[in-house]
């Protein structure tokens, strides 16, 4: 066994887990992190990508022990206040999705996305999203909702109230 000390969502804790274990079964077996989605095992779908120390990552591929010290955000952390981050909120309005289970790995990509590029074109997103698959949407509504985030999330845009609370795409 292994001790991992981390942040997650900012919350700090300390386990003990096998060296084997991947950040993805850790944060959901152990921490109940059960919006972060295990599709495929081989790091190709991104229905598991988190933030690692801010970046996203696909985290079928990280080990919890690499993640050691560092802070991990998750779908169920990006909201704030019991409201919805900008790019949660657009994904509802857009109707960016339809079965869902993509929908935390590529909101969290999109995040990262905009991070880098603030105001992306349709090929920048469709870029910067392709390690994602949706095997659902035909991806045209994720392109509006993160180009539509992108807007919101300007200076000086005024952010419109969020409808609901909830977290879109945490819990399965």
């Amino acid at each position: 066994m292994a001790q991992v000390r981390v942040t997650v969502d900012g919350v700090n804790y300390a386990d003990d887990v096998e060296p084997r274990t991947l950040l993805v079964h850790y944060l959901r077996e152990t921490l109940g992190k059960t919006g972060t989605l295990v599709g495929c095992d081989t790091s190709n779908c991104g229905a598991c990508t988190v933030h690692l120390n801010g970046q996203s990552v696909k985290s079928c591929s990280v080990l919890a022990v690499q993640a050691d010290g560092a802070e991990v955000t998750t779908i169920e952390g990006v909201a704030r206040d019991g409201q919805l981050h900008p790019v949660q909120q657009a994904f509802h309005e857009h109707h960016a999705l339809q079965c869902g289970y993509c929908t935390p790995g590529m909101i969290m990509q999109a995040i990262d996305l905009l991070g880098d590029n603030p105001d992306p074109d349709e090929r920048e997103v469709r870029e910067g999203i392709e390690g994602n698959l949706c095997r659902c949407t035909g991806y045209q509504n994720i392109v509006r909702a993160v180009q539509g985030a992108a807007q919101k999330m300007k200076p000086g845009a005024h952010a419109e109230t969020p409808a609901t609370a909830s977290v879109a795409g945490g819990g399965n």
